[in-house]
């Protein structure tokens, strides 16, 4: 069906689904809701919230998990289980509980937590329950607007796409919205298909990360956190109980329309401006910020009186060189740093030197994932850190996800190490600098909305995989990894290595309309670094023309 056969379908689902649709009068907005499905892509499925095969609501999310469904009974005998947790966003709540009873009414257990909670919870609690799947549903850090449905496998990793096409085909196989079985909770409670989990599974996670803990001397080491009205608030205060922790009250408690920030992504510095500010008047160390469901953190650190936010590549070195340095007793030939092809070589070079292996995914933490599971199941290496620029690590593997809990717990236990020595993270930041260079890192997004911006996104793709070469000066190699390079799955991506050791990579977003241009810079200081980057913002920006 074209996108207005779609839309007059649509107009029959329900007396909501017809209200919302009538009011709509441009024509440009009706093509946009329903000109495709929603899909999955790095972060599963993930879109703006309202009516149309191309939003988020109970009809696309009942599709999917009946999609889900339908594959797990083809793939298992038995009982099948499957874990589902939601974040503090608008609608996630509902969509969970949706969810849940579709699941129930196709005869699978649930185990549904009874109140908000972060993703790496949800991938901790897949295997810790024996479940089959999980499910989360969140944005994580996208814009108000924004939710979405994360599914995860037996071992509580996102799923990779040789599972998510498989469950994709099952998925695309129902045509017919309104004929997604449902139980009504209350039923399904009573036959004891929807089970609550509550807070001894939440207790034995927090048990999981605390076995991560390296350094527990006391300090004066201050501390401001805030959630981002998110769910990192009671988990993360946890963690961090014996340390001085202040709190932004503004974004302490859940708002799923985030009424405090523009956007609530720590990677943006606009985010973390209240807790800064916070810190300033609290004269504290540094600042936390943990994404709504709790994946990823941003940091901020009080250094010669004035706050300096960390990139995330800045503080994946930063938890490569403390972790290794507070391990180096335990590391082994197998021990292995998991990093993403968009993450620079800062970390990956410190872990060289303390003997590890590096291996590299594609964007996105599945992959990581995957690779823990891979090392459990063979042996034949042994994870110790994996991270990736967009602010995500994971120390252990309590959790096959990006993890905020735990990095939340030792991103202060390295400030309280080091300030014990007179020293702040940007102290450390510099003394790494000056054995490995200097390394500058920076991200370009640019935001092509509707049939018309996906278009676009895959002209300019075209045109860099056929002008790139020519283009950019002082190129060395270029990798177009659709091709399936270097043993990874096939994804949209170009990265483009110059004979100073600096590269620039070109994908579409997974999860988000946009196009994403990282940088990674390598010169003898800042200046140098600074003006070599604007010289490729230049020649991209001729391309993209944005």
């Amino acid at each position: 069906m074209d996108y207005r056969e779609k839309y007059k379908l649509w107009l029959s689902f329900d007396k909501d689904t017809e209200r919302e649709l009538l009011v709509i009068t441009d024509e440009k907005e009706i093509e946009d809701r329903f000109y495709k499905d929603l899909e999955f892509g790095t972060g599963g499925m993930r879109g703006i919230m309202g009516t149309g095969s191309n939003r988020m609501n109970k009809y696309t999310v009942g599709r999917a998990t009946l999609g889900l469904a339908n594959y797990l009974k083809a793939v298992n005998k038995g009982v099948i289980s499957v874990a589902i947790a939601y974040d503090s966003r608008n609608n996630s709540k509902e969509f969970a509980d949706f969810a849940a009873c579709v699941l129930s009414a196709c005869g699978i257990w649930v185990y549904l937590f009874d109140k908000l909670m972060p993703t790496p919870v949800l991938s901790f609690t897949v295997k810790h329950l024996n479940c089959n799947a999980g499910i989360v549903i969140t944005a994580s850090h996208n814009p108000k607007e924004y939710n979405g449905y994360k599914i995860y496998d037996s071992k509580g990793c996102q799923i990779t796409p040789e599972y998510a096409n498989e469950i994709i085909k099952y998925v695309y196989a129902i045509e017919d919205f309104k004929a997604i079985p449902f139980m009504e909770k209350a039923e399904a409670e009573i036959k004891g298909l929807i089970k609550a989990i509550g807070d001894d599974v939440l207790d034995e996670f927090i048990k999981a990360v605390e076995k991560q803990h390296l350094y527990s001397e006391k300090s004066d080491l201050k501390i401001v956190y805030t959630p981002l009205h998110g769910t990192g608030n009671v988990p993360v205060r946890r963690v961090l109980r014996d340390m001085n922790v202040s709190v932004v009250k503004e974004q302490e408690l859940p708002d799923g329309s985030f009424s405090t920030l523009r956007s609530p992504n720590p990677e943006e510095k606009d985010a973390l401006t209240l807790a800064l500010n916070q810190a300033k008047r609290e004269n504290a160390d540094i600042v936390l910020g943990t994404d709504p469901d709790c994946d990823r953190v941003g940091v901020g650190v009080r250094h010669e009186g004035v706050f300096r936010l960390l990139t995330g590549n800045q503080i994946g070195a930063l938890l490569v060189n403390f972790v290794l340095l507070m391990k180096k007793d335990e590391l082994s030939s197998k021990s292995t740093l998991v990093k993403t092809i968009v993450t620079n070589e800062l970390g990956a070079n410190i872990g060289r030197d303390y003997g590890l292996s590096i291996a590299e995914t594609l964007t996105g933490f599945k992959y990581i994932g995957d690779r823990i599971n891979q090392y459990e199941k063979t042996g034949e290496k042994e994870f110790v850190i994996g991270y990736e620029e967009s602010y995500g690590y994971l120390v252990g593997t309590h959790a096959r996800d990006k993890d905020a809990v735990v990095a939340s717990m030792l991103i202060c236990e390295m400030a309280a190490y080091f300030k014990n020595q007179g020293k702040t993270l940007i102290d450390v930041l510099e003394d790494i600098f000056e054995q490995y260079g200097f390394y500058l890192d920076a991200l370009d997004s640019c935001t092509l909305e509707g049939k018309g911006g996906a278009e676009r996104i895959k002209a300019i793709m075209t045109e860099f995989r056929s002008r790139g070469a020519q283009i950019f000066e002082g190129l060395k190699a270029v990798k177009d990894y659709s091709a399936g390079l270097d043993g990874l799955p096939k994804e949209n991506v170009l990265k483009f290595t110059f004979e100073d050791g600096s590269w620039l990579a070109v994908r579409p977003s997974g999860t988000e309309p946009k196009l994403k241009v990282y940088y990674s810079v390598r010169a003898q200081g800042s200046n140098a670094a600074q003006e070599k980057l604007l010289r490729m913002r230049e020649v991209v920006g001729s391309v993209i023309k944005y």
